[in-house]
């Protein structure tokens, strides 16, 4: 099994090295020594952890994707028939080409929040009322 040292579990999980370490004093991972005498966490306990920790922000609507991504419209590149609409999904871009019809019709403006649908080689902007 792979090892991760505290702190690059930290930036897998996004949080700090130091609650990685609280995190193993309560039990949520085990951690060892390896052989350099550094404190080492399995690497698929943390992906474990990352997984059950993994909240989306609650937003209305319903799809048959399971990779989305809640977002703030970052930027928006815009001429008369396509657009270039960028997102900041937490520590992730995700940037959408588009229609600028559909830019218009969805509301898109920077700050505007957003869904990123990403459905195998597409990604789907997906707008709700009451979500700006």
């Amino acid at each position: 099994m792979p090892h991760l040292r505290i702190k690059d579990a930290a930036a897998h999980l996004g949080v700090s090295d130091d609650t990685v370490r609280r995190w193993v004093d309560r039990g949520l991972l085990e951690a060892r020594v390896d052989d350099a005498g550094r404190k080492v966490v399995d690497g698929y306990e943390v992906a474990m952890v990352a997984r059950d920790h993994a909240q989306q922000p609650g937003v209305p609507g319903m799809s048959s994707a399971r990779n989305r991504f809640v977002g703030l419209v970052t930027d928006i590149t815009l001429d008369t028939v396509m657009a270039q609409v960028e997102l900041q999904c937490g520590p992730f871009r995700v940037v959408s080409l588009m229609s600028s019809e559909a830019v218009r019709d969805l509301g898109l403006e920077r700050g505007s929040l957003a869904v990123a649908s990403i459905k195998s080689t597409n990604v789907v902007i997906e707008a709700h009322e009451g979500m700006a």
